[in-house]
């Protein structure tokens, strides 16, 4: 049975805003201190911003000219080729890389947010030695660290498989709540922020013992700010959810700029209250910045700020992460085994083994020989975010180039190809940037090639 209540704008904002702001915002601002200064952060906010803002449009653009295509970048890897078994196969491709890296994002939140709850359960960090397992010992610390992340995941889990409808309202909720801790955080800062800090708004910046001009403070801070927009594509692939392909559009487009507007002014207010160095050097600068507004209590109150961020992150992934895949199979680019929803519509099977597959990467904290698994994965993984955006643009320029849909919905092919080119420009710039060591661009052409190599013998399975 499907989902009987479909999403609407908000809702689908929500996912959007919640994706994309996550553990990551809360050490940002250090980051850009090591790398540019404010001038060089400014225009590197201004380039990611402009360039996710073109992958918006294009996402908007193909939501209300191809609503039958309702499986995300998936769908579009498939329609590119007008060749059946081309399309096919480049559709399993793009959802066999985003759903291996979906176990590694939900891994990577969860542990994160067990890491934050350290603040209230001490016992996560309890240094003794229980027990010996693969050549290392295990901490009290780990072992209550594994159990407190196994109970987060199949607490979302059993979420998200009890009512996909209140999965939703709740994330919306935790999005709300992260919004209006970040909105109070801005209106703090603003007390005691100090002009003078941007006296100098820009000068020469040493990074790894060289000193570093504007044009590369600007590259490399756009380097850190990319992966702040990683969850942009998150209402298209919950569009099959959707009340309207519309709602997709405005959503998208919106939540984008809830998200940029959120991390450029938190940048900038931390900017203005620490000092250049200081923010450079501080290892949690928001906890630095709350101690300046109202003492010793920041460390408590930024917790809090996390734990509620990262819980809706991890919802919001968890079911991203298994969509694609149930979305993929509905459209015969999957196994069936996929497909299956249960009587509240959620994607029951596909949650299963996606959530199984995050667990086996849970025992990372325990086992040295997985840890090194996943950190192998976790760099394997990193071009399967990017490719898709890629694949996108190219297929929405693909559209506009042919006129397809021109002589139903009226628009500019102009304007629109502008924005496609664009979005391909920068779509490729952040493949280049965010895989720019040659072992991370193998390793992840390494994961499509498995995925193209293993195709042939389960599409069989799946069309038998």
């Amino acid at each position: 049975m499907e989902q009987t209540k479909k999403w609407g704008f908000w809702l689908l904002t929500a996912f959007v805003v919640g994706n994309m702001i996550a553990s990551g915002i809360f050490m940002l601002p250090s980051t850009l201190a090591q790398k540019a200064s404010p001038l060089g952060v400014t225009m590197a906010w201004l380039l990611t911003g402009g360039g996710v803002l073109m992958i918006a449009f294009v996402f908007g653009h193909l939501s209300i000219r191809r609503p039958d295509l309702k499986a995300g970048p998936q769908s579009y890897a498939r329609a590119l080729f007008t060749d059946r078994k081309k399309g096919n196969a480049a559709g399993f491709t793009i959802v066999w890389g985003y759903w291996l890296a979906s176990w590694i994002s939900n891994v990577a939140i969860i542990t994160s947010l067990a890491g934050y709850l350290t603040t209230f359960l001490p016992i996560l960090t309890d240094g003794r030695e229980l027990f010996k397992l693969g050549g290392r010992f295990v901490t009290l610390g780990q072992l209550m660290t594994f159990i407190v992340c196994t109970i987060l995941l199949w607490g979302t889990h059993a979420i998200l498989v009890t009512s996909i409808n209140g999965a939703g309202k709740l994330n919306f909720l935790t999005t709300f709540s992260k919004v209006l801790g970040f909105v109070l955080f801005i209106v703090a800062g603003l007390f005691v922020f100090q002009t003078t800090f941007f006296d100098s708004f820009y000068f020469p910046v040493e990074v790894d013992g060289k000193t570093t001009g504007l044009g590369g403070q600007v590259y490399n801070a756009a380097i850190s700010t990319l992966w702040a927009f990683v969850g942009i594509e998150s209402a298209v692939i919950l569009s099959g959810r959707a009340a309207s392909q519309r709602d997709v559009k405005r959503a998208t487009i919106t939540g984008l700029l809830i998200a940029l507007s959120i991390y450029m002014i938190i940048t900038f207010i931390t900017m203005g209250v620490l000092s250049q160095e200081q923010l450079a050097q501080s290892n949690k600068p928001f906890v630095d910045v709350l101690n300046v507004i109202i003492g010793n209590t920041g460390s408590i109150i930024m917790a809090i700020l996390a734990i509620i961020c990262l819980f809706g992150s991890m919802l919001g992934w968890i079911l991203v992460g298994s969509e694609v895949p149930h979305q993929a199979a509905k459209d015969g680019d999957f196994p069936v085994f996929f497909a299956k929803t249960n009587k509240k519509g959620s994607p029951v099977n596909s949650l299963i083994l996606t959530n199984l597959m995050s667990q086996l990467f849970i025992f990372s904290v325990l086992s040295g020989t997985i840890s090194e698994a996943f950190q192998f994965l976790t760099t394997s993984a990193t071009l399967a975010y990017l490719v898709p955006y890629l694949i996108s643009s190219l297929f929405s320029l693909k559209l506009i180039i042919k006129g397809e849909t021109y002589d139903q919905i009226k628009g500019s092919r102009i304007k629109d190809g502008v924005i496609a080119v664009l979005a391909l420009v920068y779509s490729t710039f952040v493949i280049l940037t965010g895989v720019s060591d040659m072992k991370t661009f193998i390793l992840g052409i390494g994961l499509f090639f498995v995925g193209l190599m293993i195709y042939p013998f389960i599409y069989r399975k799946f069309h038998s």
